[in-house]
């Protein structure tokens, strides 16, 4: 069931209290219910996911089912720059009761396909990445089993292994291409060495299409937004999801599982751009960003921005 949020959470700098050009996002924020229908794709919806039990399981650094909350206070600094027309709704959070991962995520399923029913953009704000096979469920659910589903991943891992024993936030990709045939992975950030030869070899088994991290780059990034939009092109509908242990620990230390090596913060921007100015992307989300052991809120700060950079896109008026 989702809870609805302490609204102080929504608080910074005012500037103007009625000159809508000086609004900051806790100016324009809504906390309450959906929409009967949105306009255009008019409304963006939060939806936070406090949830850890999959990098428990996973045996990861735990500490990311407080970052939702933590992304709204950032988010809430940010200045919003939208015509008064376009929304953004807080519908609260989910959360995962004990180790009952399984059930979070159907319910998570439950409320991003009820978003997606009202023409709203469902913003989901992780918790572990296990937060990606809950929105995976919500996003089929809405489209229906024939439809052809790409999910774009900006990860440094491939997150395929096995799950004979239990699901966790390591797993959910190889669950999806084994159960849905009408599904599609592409990653981008894959480290050398952030993961086994066995997981390359079951990505190349289940069809996943990859990019290194080394590849990503100033100068490649031309190559790589044409194979993005090449990806796109071949699907019905596009998911994107946001694992934040894909960047450099110099710039986000606050993830469960930080790397030396990893993407610049402006690479990461580039692609959340390109995918969500497309007209069949449906919905992102952001997971891994871990307050309790960021320093100086460096992290949680850059993930309100990356966020934000999801949402003004999908907002941004006439699609590419």
């Amino acid at each position: 069931m989702l809870r609805k949020v302490d609204q102080t959470i929504w608080s910074g700098r005012t500037d103007h209290f009625i000159n809508r050009s000086s609004f900051r996002y806790h100016q324009i924020i809504e906390l309450g219910d959906l929409p009967q229908k949105a306009v255009s794709s008019s409304t963006c919806a939060l939806i936070g996911f406090e949830c850890e039990e999959g990098v428990r399981r996973n045996k990861g650094r735990l500490g990311a089912a407080a970052a939702p909350d933590a992304l709204r206070g950032e988010l809430a600094k940010l200045p919003w720059r939208m015509d008064k027309e376009k929304r953004v709704i807080d519908l609260g959070n989910l959360q995962c009761q004990g180790n009952q991962l399984e059930e979070a995520q159907r319910d998570l399923g439950d409320v991003v396909a009820e978003v997606l029913s009202t023409g709203s953009v469902p913003i989901i704000l992780g918790g572990g990445h296990e937060t990606a096979y809950g929105h995976y469920l919500g996003v089929r659910k809405f489209i229906g089993n024939t439809a052809t589903l790409g999910i774009i991943n900006i990860d440094a891992h491939f997150d395929m292994r096995s799950y004979d024993e239990q699901p966790s936030s390591g797993t959910m990709f190889r669950q999806i291409l084994e159960q849905d045939p009408n599904s599609d992975y592409f990653v981008l950030g894959i480290q050398r060495f952030g993961n086994t030869q066995e997981l390359f070899d079951k990505a190349d088994e289940l069809g996943a299409t990859y990019v290194y991290e080394e590849e990503l780059t100033g100068h490649s990034m031309e190559e790589s937004v044409q194979a993005i939009e090449a990806f796109m092109a071949k699907h019905d509908y596009i998911m994107l999801t946001l694992c934040t242990d894909v960047l450099n620990a110099a710039f986000a230390p606050g993830v469960s599982a930080p790397s030396p090596f990893g993407l610049d913060p402006s690479i990461v921007r580039t692609i959340i751009r390109t995918v969500t100015s497309k007209e069949n992307a449906l919905s992102f989300d952001i997971s891994e960003v871990n307050p309790s052991v960021d320093e100086n809120g460096r992290t949680v700060k850059l993930g309100a921005y990356l966020a934000n950079e999801a949402i003004t896109t999908f907002l941004g008026g006439s699609k590419k």
